[in-house]
């Protein structure tokens, strides 16, 4: 079939913008920076878009031997945040020309079945939580150069990690609760086997063994309302001095401990305050709203989009951790008189 003469070419835009077809190459595969100028990269894109020109993605993918796909696995959709997390990676990637395809593995607690014949040769990257890391054995993915979601940066497999500053977000919420005059704690903790979880764990641990009178109680729960509200139930049920403030590890669990907290007459502040961690939208449904910490799920997608491209590219991704921030509402308050 004869090419259609109307669709500009590459010679067209070089033609207009005074520069060579490498030139085009370069800056329309996105590989211009430290082999032409600014200026000249902003003239060859500013041609392109005035003469309607569009690569021809399929014949380069062939040339490059990629297929410009990315595959991101992420434990079974039961928040928004990852959600969240995908429409940032998709946003990065779009911009690129790479397409996005989730995998989620079912309740993080094993692989999924691999949609793939050949994971390697479908896919140019993997970006994985590491809260679904088993099905990275399935897929072959840590084969594939790969970028590693709330990962311990020093036992890693990937050629990059990405993390939001959990540990940052742990000591904000204890350092506020303590502020408030709480001492007797009971930490919510997600019953996972992952590294995020247990960055929560230690850093408030540490926190508050650094304050004279502090005393910290955990309870382990299922990620589920309902598995919080048993575990609450059981735990403020028991001996001893009832804590004052629940530390929950996300805003699920935060759920679950109202609803244990109702059952047992106790008010929330009044009686027990309560933080989370995600700010999920659950965070403002609940009565009274959650104060929680901040995560931004599409800027955490976003950076681990970046960082693979840079590992495709040989550049050397950042290292910095994504900031968070804790938001004060109406579920903390000063504990009551003993």
């Amino acid at each position: 079939m004869a090419r259609d003469s109307t669709r500009p070419t590459s010679r067209d835009v070089a033609r207009a913008a005074g520069v060579s077809q490498a030139a085009v190459s370069l800056v329309m595969g996105d590989k211009w920076r430290g082999r032409v100028s600014e200026t000249t990269a902003e003239r060859v894109r500013r041609a392109a878009h005035d003469l309607g020109y569009r690569p021809n993605l399929a014949a380069r993918n062939l040339r490059l031997g990629r297929t410009r796909t990315v595959l991101l696995v992420v434990p079974a959709l039961t928040t928004e945040f990852f959600a969240g997390v995908y429409t940032g990676a998709a946003r990065v990637a779009a911009e690129h020309g790479f397409g996005v395809v989730l995998y989620p593995s079912p309740e993080g607690i094993g692989p999924a079945r691999d949609p793939f014949a050949s994971a390697q040769a479908a896919l140019d990257g993997v970006i994985a939580s590491s809260m679904a890391a088993d099905a990275l054995t399935a897929i072959r993915g840590d084969q594939l150069p790969l970028v590693m979601l709330d990962s311990d940066p020093a036992g890693s497999t990937g050629a990059a990690t990405v993390n939001l500053d959990i540990a940052d977000g742990i000591r904000q919420v204890a350092d506020h609760l303590l502020a408030l005059g709480h001492r007797r704690f009971l930490h919510l903790a997600a019953d996972v086997g992952s590294w995020t979880f247990e960055v929560r764990a230690r850093e408030l641990a540490a926190r508050l063994a650094a304050v004279p009178g502090s005393a910290l109680r955990t309870a382990h729960a299922p990620l589920s309302i309902e598995g919080a509200r048993s575990a609450t139930e059981a735990a403020l049920s028991g001996p001893g001095p009832r804590p004052t403030a629940l530390v929950c590890d996300d805003d699920k669990l935060a759920a679950g401990a109202y609803k244990a907290l109702r059952r047992l007459g106790l008010r929330v502040p009044e009686d027990v305050s309560v933080t989370g961690l995600d700010d999920l939208a659950l965070a403002t449904a609940i009565d009274p709203e959650l104060t929680t910490v901040r995560l931004d799920a599409e800027t955490f997608g976003e950076r681990g989009m970046r960082a693979l491209l840079d590992v495709l590219d040989g550049r050397v991704p950042s290292r910095d951790d994504i900031p968070v921030d804790l938001v004060v509402r109406g579920s903390t308050a000063p504990p009551p008189g003993d």
